[in-house]
């Protein structure tokens, strides 16, 4: 799934591509579903002629401002990917469910091999985003924050860092890669962290994060539904990664073996000589 580094490489790269102050001139759904909020037809309706404001990103999702003071918001989920083309595409594909043509000639697609993503056109933005947690490369995110949300929380680690409403844009490889970075065993119990070792989960998130974003986010593997980038290229993260995808890789601190295991149903990468518990 896209984690911030990789959402906000798509959004930087769409503003980069000029697409803010285009006109949306042609709209076609193959997916409704795709369309969370309102039905497909009057997505369609509503977003024709729109002139894109601004993109930007809120956690996991693309935040889109129409001149109309509407707001497009788009979650990748698993498998989305946003493109910027030149060109029309031609031919049938199965996994592009969403085209927006610009007035400049150029087109928005949307793909999505698993179908899980989603768009969400709405005037009030809050419903959607009121939920999400601290933004955690703003301002607001400080070390005294975060020690007040572990503090309040008898829960492991992991699935606390995963949780959205606690802070927005972790997934399963950053938070794997932060908590490594801190030293920290992924089901530890967040509130008996002591206060060096909040200094170090708050340091090690905004440096993964930071990390991915400057390489552009991380694809891993091939296949079809792999995170690329909106010029379609691959993001370089992944040569970058201490644990995650490393099973069995020696660590690149002491040497020892990786280890995966399952930490609330989730996947879990980690050094168990450097995190241990």
């Amino acid at each position: 799934m896209p984690e911030l580094p990789e959402v906000q490489t798509v959004v930087n790269e769409l503003n980069a591509a000029g697409v803010c102050g285009r006109q949306i001139i042609n709209v076609r759904v193959y997916w409704p579903r795709i369309i969370a909020m309102p039905e497909a037809e009057q997505f369609k309706r509503q977003i024709h002629h729109q002139v894109i404001e601004s993109i930007d990103r809120r956690g996991k999702f693309i935040v889109i401002r129409l001149h109309s003071g509407w707001f497009l918001l788009i979650h990748l989920r698993m498998t989305g990917h946003v493109v910027i083309a030149n060109l029309k595409v031609t031919g049938h594909n199965p996994h592009r469910h969403v085209e927006l043509e610009l007035h400049d000639g150029r087109w928005l697609y949307y793909y999505d091999t698993r179908k899980f993503g989603r768009f969400y056109l709405i005037d009030n933005p809050d419903l959607i985003l009121g939920r999400l947690g601290y933004e955690p490369l703003s301002p607001e995110f400080t070390k005294e924050i975060l020690a007040d949300g572990l503090q309040r929380h008898n829960r492991q680690l992991k699935p606390l860092l995963l949780d959205q409403g606690f802070i927005a844009g972790l997934g399963n490889i950053y938070v794997d890669e932060a908590l490594f970075e801190a030293g920290l065993h992924p089901q530890r119990q967040a509130s008996s962290l002591s206060p060096n070792e909040i200094v170090r989960l708050h340091r090690a998130i905004r440096k993964v994060l930071r990390q991915g974003i400057a390489n552009f986010g991380t694809s891993l593997g091939n296949g079809r539904g792999n995170y690329t980038r909106a010029n379609r290229k691959r993001g370089q993260n992944q040569a970058h990664l201490a644990v995650f995808h490393r099973t069995g890789e020696p660590c690149r601190k002491c040497g020892t073996p990786i280890q995966r295991i399952i930490v609330g149903q989730r996947s879990t990468h980690l050094c168990p000589s450097c995190q241990r518990l």
